[in-house]
């Protein structure tokens, strides 16, 4: 199996920019976009790594796995490694530079495993169903408020009873101090990781309308409204936070267990 090639080195925002143009997933992006997140997301490793946990526990022989606003694949190409081979992986996002990388990605990797469909779309167009596992990491965020309780609506509608929701999102906070606080951390956690307080000032400025975070308990609020039966938030590092969501089992005669 070959292997990947690192990265590039996150350098978009290093010189002044006269006009700092919206943050777009362009293929500007998609070169260093493992060494972006990485550097910047805190606990992204570690919220990986329980994809990937969460993935052996709840993906079920036979069924569809939804990877909503996949990016270059990092949590399809994790859940793979132990769904059943009979499963179907199906990774949505609306950015073609990044389906065209993960393609490539992909077939440089091999064809073990079970079969990936890619899907260049928005998410809120796809019809998910007889699935058993779905994955929003750090998607929803992007999407226009008043849009997402839809696509949640949508996901539980196409979960199995059993299956599970892993949401992971920034967050905001009701409390001004404690708001300013987690802002302050997550900046001081980028210049620990090699970005220049110019690189945080320019990106900041570059996604502040394209990412529009709320807070933890509105997505819980969400996720019940929409009929989950059990909501975990299950981590949170500074303001980004992660929630396990599952669906009700059902009953003899095919009603959702209170």
């Amino acid at each position: 199996m070959k292997q990947e090639h690192q990265s590039p080195r996150d350098d978009l925002y290093s010189l002044p920019l006269n006009q700092v143009g919206s943050f777009e997933f362009d293929e500007q992006v998609v070169r260093v976009f493992p060494d972006m997140i990485a550097r910047s997301v805190p606990g992204y490793g570690s919220i990986l790594s329980m994809i990937e946990q969460l993935a052996a526990r709840f993906v079920l022989p036979g069924t569809a796995v939804w990877d909503l606003g996949c990016s270059l694949g990092a949590a399809t190409r994790l859940i793979r490694r132990t769904a059943p081979t009979d499963c179907t992986i199906h990774a949505v996002d609306n950015s073609a530079a990044m389906i065209e990388r993960l393609r490539v990605m992909l077939t440089e990797s091999g064809n073990s495993g079970c079969e990936v469909i890619l899907h260049e779309s928005d998410l809120r167009d796809v019809k998910i169903c007889d699935s058993s596992f779905v994955v929003l990491n750090l998607t929803l965020q992007f999407l226009p408020p008043a849009s997402r309780t839809e696509v949640i609506e949508n996901v539980w509608r196409g979960l199995r009873p059993g299956g599970a929701l892993l949401l992971s999102e920034k967050i905001c906070f009701d409390e001004p101090t404690q708001q300013h606080l987690m802002t302050e951390l997550h900046h001081d956690f980028k210049r620990a990781n090699g970005y220049s307080d110019l690189e945080v000032a320019q990106k900041r400025t570059a996604i502040e309308n394209r990412l529009i975070p709320e807070s933890l308990e509105t997505h819980i609020d969400r996720l019940k409204r929409a009929g989950f039966r059990t909501i975990a938030p299950w981590f949170q590092c500074f303001n980004f936070a992660s929630i396990l969501a599952v669906r009700g089992e059902c009953d003899v005669h095919g009603n959702e267990k209170q």
